[in-house]
């Protein structure tokens, strides 16, 4: 059997995947928080086409076209379903230009959990296949080198997603993102549903979104000794726990003096539980080690967190010039130019 292109490409070494866009570009001013919707590939092209590139100097290899919650219903629900394929031709197109000005580069559709899904309706069902067939359509007629489907809490969703891009011939990439309950919405368990996706054709599984590394760790273990295929490994930025499993139900302990008027820190008051860049390194390292060979990160990252992922496999990516050069800092540093009086204020400042 032919191997397909991702999975010649992850045989050879890793690859790195920069997710998480919706809240980087939320934190950048260009889309809104709770709506969620990627209308910034129409009305700030420059903006989105400057966050890939942003990625790609720190090591991503896969330009992902960010088309999360770019799907009929989503626009829909915000009155503007007008611009349902505009809007996912104009993301592909950026991320198909993008990824062409790298060697090397691959670029990747995305289609994702359509939040309708609904395992006792097939009306439902049916509605959400038709709005990953028409999203897969539209990658493919734009040049799209594989397919990401992501952050699915239903098997029986992922399934769907998986049929859909086989349908069209692409490289299918299936990451879940269980919530706290640790399997699936509609009854399967996470490893399971992993091996079911392998075996109906599935070139990549694993788990992206929702939890951070601490929770994540301990399933992308259980996935990588269940198959056979190469595994997936993006947890968002934030320091999830066995209590807080996900990043839903984070609670802020640091007795903030301004709580977000929602009543949780999800998903604009996450800033105080953040990781910092090394709990990022040493999980890429970590599932890197036991086999894991597609990495990045989801939620909450930034291109410093993907330049921290891919170094942290061997990677030296452009931005890598630019790494932590502590020996140098006015109060870390061991120059000898460094006068010590300076560097004694470290103790005091």
């Amino acid at each position: 059997m032919t191997q397909d292109l991702i999975t010649r490409r992850l045989d050879q070494g890793p690859l790195i995947c920069a997710e998480g866009f919706l809240f980087e570009l939320e934190r950048r001013g260009y889309l809104s928080a709770g709506e969620f919707v990627p209308e910034v590939a129409l009305l700030r092209p420059d903006a989105l086409e400057a966050l890939h590139r942003d990625f790609q100097h720190a090591g991503s290899d896969i330009v992902q076209a960010f088309t999360y919650n770019g799907h009929r219903e989503k626009m829909r629900v915000i009155g503007k379903e007008e611009l349902l394929e505009p809007l996912n031709r104009a993301a592909l197109k950026i991320a198909r230009k993008v990824a062409d000005e790298q060697p090397g580069n691959l670029m990747a559709g995305n289609i994702s959990n359509s939040n309708v899904w609904d395992p006792q309706d097939p009306a439902a069902q049916r509605s959400v296949r038709a709005m990953f067939d028409e999203m897969v359509q539209w990658a493919v007629e734009e040049g799209a080198d594989l397919i990401i489907g992501e952050t699915f809490y239903y098997a029986g969703e992922a399934q769907a997603a998986l049929e859909a891009i086989k349908a069209k011939g692409l490289p299918a990439v299936i990451t879940l993102a269980p919530m706290a309950e640790n399997r699936m919405i509609d009854g399967p368990g996470i490893v399971e549903t992993c091996v079911a996706l392998e075996k109906n054709g599935a070139s990549v599984v694993g788990l992206n979104c929702f939890r951070g590394p601490d929770t994540m760790l301990p399933w992308i273990h259980q996935i990588r000794e269940a198959v056979s295929c190469h595994v997936a490994a993006l947890p968002v930025t934030f320091r999830t726990t066995e209590q807080a499993p996900t990043f839903f139900n984070l609670s802020d302990t640091q007795g903030c003096s301004c709580p977000s008027p929602h009543g949780r820190p999800f998903p604009t008051a996450l800033d105080p539980l953040s990781c910092n860049r090394y709990e990022l390194g040493a999980f890429a390292r970590e599932v890197y080690d036991s086999g894991v060979r597609y990495l990045g990160v989801c939620c909450g990252g930034s291109p410093m967190h993907i330049r921290e992922v891919a170094m942290a496999v061997g990677r030296e990516p452009e931005a890598a010039r630019f790494a932590e050069r502590m020996e140098n800092h006015f109060m870390y540093g061991s120059h000898d130019r460094l006068p010590e009086h300076i560097a004694a204020l470290g103790d005091k400042a």
